[in-house]
């Protein structure tokens, strides 16, 4: 047994619910986000195995019926025999009962060809992130902090945060695979992710796709990563990485697959203002994406002449893993004018909108809220409700004029332990 004590996910209610409510249950994400961690915790009596073991995986490819006998049933990796998938639609159909399966796999079977509609209607799918500070620190979770932006009369005591608080910093290095923050030394923390990135180049993508040149794969990878929090831009990054076009978007879309990075869409709901139309790309772990770039140590980012969009990559990763248990999983956008006017995040639950804005600064003024007051004017007449809210390193709640305030990022970042 492990000595490092079992901590809390913020997803466990939503996977109860889960379990309780629908036979067959998916639980995904990338690999080390805990998700074999998670389902044994949760009901350490459910029959396990896992497609790592190569006998499961050959009876799973060989007969799989016989593999789903005595439910209920937890397989882990499922993404590694998705004809498995099949042969649980054939129970499933025979005997509906809650939890009878619960799936887990470090691939988007959305997205897995021949697999995206073999389990629909009867499956439903959650999405495991790594951690994020407040998660790792045991915070209950981000809920408080971020129900109060969608709340008619917002109390923000919780975001009060002591002024100029860098420990973001830490936690983009450390990211938010347990193994990873664990590790108490810089160099020790590079050894984790160089295994990890062969592990993923050697084994979990060819469970996906045929990669000619794995070199070609990992150029790309780290290409990508410098261009975290940017627009994607295709055409740039295969010229970078040496690629063509093509290959670049294949390769990118495995990455998506494989849970390694997100491409955020812009929010489009005024047709009649000019937007950008690319999405934003961003990666699942901080941790990773500035490993990948180069950055290995804090004297290494301070040298960077790109922190606010490092800085940006935390917020996306803690505004996810909250989603991830938001049981009304708000939708998550970006806004930008083909004039560069731009918001970072734009998050929506019906009528409600937040946009939030991200500043490194300790310092705020009303220059800083410039595009949130141009975004809540183009959609003033839409009948939503729209809150404005800029992120920033001071330690004051400040008001920057109806319906915007500036907050302390601090809150988001607690000091590691």
């Amino acid at each position: 047994m492990s000595d490092y004590r079992y901590i809390p996910r913020w997803l466990q209610k939503q996977l109860e619910l889960a379990l309780g409510t629908m036979p067959v249950v998916v639980l995904t994400g990338a690999r080390q986000t805990g998700k074999s961690t998670l389902v044994r915790h949760l009901q350490p009596h459910r029959r396990y195995l896992t497609l790592d073991d190569l006998g499961v995986l050959d009876q799973a490819k060989r007969d799989p019926d016989s593999l789903l006998m005595n439910p209920p049933l937890t397989l882990d990796e499922v993404q590694r025999a998705p004809e498995l998938l099949l042969a649980i639609k054939r129970h499933v159909d025979e005997n509906r009962t809650p939890g009878a399966f619960l799936l887990t796999g470090s691939a988007q079977f959305s997205l897995m060809h021949g697999v995206a509609d073999s389990l629909a209607g009867r499956a439903v799918y959650l999405d495991l992130f790594s951690f994020c500070p407040l998660e790792w620190q045991g915070g209950s979770d981000a809920g408080g902090l971020f129900e109060s932006l969608f709340s008619a009369i917002p109390d923000y005591t919780a975001w009060t945060a002591p002024e100029a608080c860098d420990s973001w910093r830490q936690w983009v290095l450390r990211g938010g695979f347990a193994p990873a923050v664990r590790c108490f030394t810089d160099a020790a923390r590079g050894l984790w992710f160089g295994g990890y990135v062969k592990t993923y180049l050697e084994r979990d993508l060819r469970d996906l796709s045929n990669i000619e040149s794995l070199p070609d794969f990992q150029r790309l990878m780290q290409v990508a990563a410098q261009r975290t929090g940017r627009l994607v831009n295709q055409a740039e990054i295969a010229r970078d990485a040496g690629l063509s076009p093509a290959t670049c978007h294949r390769y990118l879309n495995l990455l998506e697959t494989g849970y390694q990075i997100e491409r955020v869409k812009p929010f489009t709901a005024n047709p009649t203002v000019a937007l950008v139309k690319s999405p934003k790309l961003f990666w699942r772990d901080s941790g990773l994406a500035s490993w990948l770039s180069g950055i290995y140590d804090l004297a290494a980012m301070e040298t960077r002449n790109d922190l606010g969009f490092w800085l940006e990559q935390a917020v996306f990763q803690t505004l996810q893993a909250w989603r991830a248990a938001d049981p009304f999983r708000r939708r998550l956008s970006y806004w930008r004018t083909r004039g560069g006017v731009e918001v970072d995040f734009i998050l929506e639950q019906g009528q409600r909108i937040v946009a939030l804005e991200v500043k490194a600064g300790s310092r705020i003024g009303m220059g800083e809220a410039a595009g949130l007051r141009q975004f809540i004017e183009a959609h003033a007449r839409q009948g939503s409700s729209i809150r404005g809210i800029v992120l920033y390193g001071g330690g004051d709640i400040r008001f920057l004029g109806e319906n915007i305030t500036a907050l302390p990022y601090g809150a988001l970042f607690p000091v590691p332990s």
